[in-house]
């Protein structure tokens, strides 16, 4: 994953892309009819059950928008949550809160149905030693977020995009000429440029499995839709010499069965791409 700097580089482009966005020249509807003098309050209502996230970058939307807005947090990110909680409190400038609700409820929404089904996904891996990761398939835009809310559910984040880490695919692999010059080539590679990514290997089969190993420098092995004798069967011949991970149509039901095979991770598109949000709401009180 990238540093804590750029990772937060990347939540102020989000917070100021979403409120250009929204925004634009003036929220009209609020200004016509509100003063601009006018103070007020609202608190975040929860309508669901579920694990709170986003609270914090919510306090970064609202700073954005006004910093003399004033947050009251009753409850933190990674909460397990229920219907009539209350997450916060946010008092000031009436304009304000009303210009950066939409901003928070998206993001907070999204959030805590990804940390939700993060959780659940954690929970059925409790006492394997296997840990969940998330992958790149997420909302162009707003992959910050998204993954900081894998880390509030409990689970793992994989690279944060192409540039912290390389990843041979099968792609990469069948346009390189084979797996040994796939691999032979990237530690060229990041030997001539002073580079210092880990570097994850596909396999699609067991005899890919034993090729991978007889080449140097592989920190994780990709096990591609690998089933559960094949998978215990890699990890045997793997062994100590890099970490293992499964992935490939693993859902709810089957992921415990591939932890149990031994792999150190399983990666999970579905923690990002198919979620429902968390009914939230900005009550005024």
């Amino acid at each position: 994953m990238i540093s804590d700097t750029q990772f937060q580089k990347e939540l102020d482009i989000i917070i100021a892309n979403a409120i250009r966005e929204d925004v634009g020249d003036g929220d009209h509807s609020s200004l016509a009819c509100i003063p601009s003098t006018a103070t007020g309050r609202a608190k975040l209502l929860v309508k669901d059950e579920g694990i709170l996230a986003g609270v914090d970058f919510a306090k970064q939307v609202f700073a954005y928008v006004d910093p003399n807005l004033a947050i009251e947090v009753f409850l933190q990110d990674g909460t397990p949550v229920k219907y009539g909680d209350v997450a916060f409190h946010v008092s000031g400038s009436s304009q304000s809160i009303l210009k950066a609700e939409r901003l928070v409820l998206n993001a907070m929404q999204r959030m805590s149905a990804i940390a939700t089904k993060t959780k659940k996904y954690v929970d059925i891996l409790e006492g394997t030693g296997t840990k969940v990761l998330d992958t790149r398939k997420t909302t162009p835009g707003i992959r910050a977020l998204e993954k900081w809310a894998v880390k509030i559910g409990g689970g793992e984040n994989h690279r944060f995009a192409l540039y912290d880490m390389v990843m041979l695919k099968d792609n990469h692999i069948d346009f390189a000429g084979g797996i040994t010059q796939a691999i032979t080539k990237t530690n060229d590679y990041l030997k001539a440029n002073n580079l210092d990514l880990k570097i994850i290997v596909e396999a699609r089969d067991l005899d890919e499995v034993r090729e991978i190993i007889a080449n140097p420098g592989v920190h994780r092995i990709l096990l591609d839709n690998f089933d559960y004798e094949q998978t215990r069967e890699a990890v045997a011949l793997i062994g100590d010499y890099c970490q293992t991970e499964s992935s490939g149509g693993i859902n709810e039901n089957t992921m415990r069965h591939y932890a149990e095979c031994g792999v150190d991770f399983i990666s999970s598109g579905a923690l990002t791409h198919s979620i429902y949000n968390l009914d939230l709401s900005l009550k005024a009180f």
